[in-house]
């Protein structure tokens, strides 16, 4: 029996442009090419798609949790299944689960966690970020005051000796000088300036020593002024500083979003984040988050003083919402959720587009972009039927 499937009756959106209506060759766990229908290899098994659109599987590089698991208090792997299953059945292919300020234990059960989810392929688990706790007081967002501190020797020696291929940490420029950043980008550690209240200057300085990422776009960093660029000036300034955006409605509003598109230097792009905390893909209308209750309602997450805590945002609603909210087109959308990140993280050989090397990493989308299928190394990813299923969170480490 063959192993190579040519999926058939949909466009292709390849992760950068449309191709139209070709096949998809998918040989096991690998896209062999794409094909005109008529010129399929005649041992492919055919499978007809009933229109709609083929598109790379999305890429989320901040992902805190989801299906009722939050990394930080699901430190196993059971923990990182749950979340990347979670948003799995929104289009998210790979992702970094991503552990918010923490004590030192935590840091370290939770990079052991991810480090063992990948050596047990789990599906779409491609790394981790790390968020703090080297971060700045003044913008701490929903991250404990308490457990920001400066980055001491054991916290490089943590950083630079996971054993995780893809690290992404998010520090503050002012809080780590730039020879830390240095160290870190020289051990092959993707460092992104965020939670910061730096000035221009200190943050182009930052991006100089080897800085090559900003977290979530305008919200918790210091703001553009016409005499104070701040952090937002220097990221959309710097041609290659790659940047996260929560794209929700409530983080950032539409009209910043599409200013920010219009501005941003080049090559390096913005490209779509969800900021993901466990309720998504959940039923859970609260959470806690170190102690503190996190209250879900009206399309957001807040604390008990209305921060906003974290997102209720799968990435396919984002991608909508960039659609239809801010006016983008279909394709820059999808290929923010897909390529950009992909091309961020130097993995765009193998994620985030649809051609021969490729991982057979795609999403089936409806033309009116309701999912109808995931693959997740060319296997077709199975999910309950009802919306959002209850989860059994003692098993996966959660807190109900």
């Amino acid at each position: 029996m063959t192993s190579l499937k040519a999926y058939i009756g949909a466009e292709v959106f390849d992760g950068m442009r449309r191709l139209g209506d070709v096949a998809v060759l998918v040989d096991g766990g690998t896209i062999a090419g794409t094909a005109a229908p008529g010129s399929l290899p005649e041992n492919a098994e055919r499978i007809m798609l009933d229109g709609g659109l083929i598109t790379p599987g999305f890429v989320d590089l901040q992902v805190n949790g989801g299906g009722g698991a939050l990394l930080n208090d699901a430190t196993t792997v059971e923990g990182v299944r749950a979340i990347c299953a979670a948003h799995a059945r929104f289009g998210t292919t790979a992702l970094l689960p991503t552990l918010i300020t923490d004590r030192p234990a935590v840091t370290a059960a939770a990079i052991t966690a991810v480090r063992d989810a990948i050596a047990a392929d789990v599906p779409g688990c491609l790394g981790i970020h790390i968020e703090g706790p080297h971060l700045s007081v003044a913008r701490k967002g929903a991250h404990d005051p308490n457990l920001i501190r400066p980055m001491d020797e054991s916290d490089l020696e943590r950083l630079t000796s996971t054993g995780i291929e893809h690290v992404l940490t998010t520090v503050a420029a002012e809080t780590v000088p730039p020879a830390q950043i240095a160290r870190l980008a020289a051990a092959g550690i993707h460092v992104a300036i965020g939670h910061s209240d730096a000035s221009y200057e200190v943050a182009r300085a930052a991006f100089s020593a080897g800085a090559r990422f900003a977290t979530h776009l305008f919200n918790a960093m210091s703001q553009l002024g016409h005499r104070s660029p701040g952090l937002v000036g220097a990221v959309l300034d710097s041609g290659d500083v790659w940047c996260g955006l929560i794209a929700d409605g409530f983080h950032v509003h539409p009209g910043a979003i599409a200013t920010a598109l219009r501005a941003k230097a080049g090559p390096a792009r913005i490209y779509l984040v969800t900021d993901a905390m466990s309720t998504v893909g959940s039923e859970l209308s609260t959470i806690t988050l170190g102690g503190r209750t996190i209250t879900r309602g009206g399309g957001k997450l807040t604390l008990d003083d209305g921060t906003l805590a974290g997102s209720d945002l799968d990435m396919i609603t984002a991608i909508r919402f960039m659609i239809d909210t801010v006016g983008i087109a279909r394709d820059e959308a999808l290929a923010m959720a897909s390529s950009y990140p992909a091309m961020a993280l130097g993995i765009d050989r193998t994620h985030g587009r649809i051609g021969p090397g490729a991982r057979a990493d795609f999403v089936h989308l409806s033309d009116a972009l309701a999912i109808r299928d995931v693959y997740i190394g060319g296997l077709r990813q199975d999910f309950p039927s009802q919306d959002f299923p209850s989860q059994d969170l003692a098993a996966i480490g959660g807190t109900p």
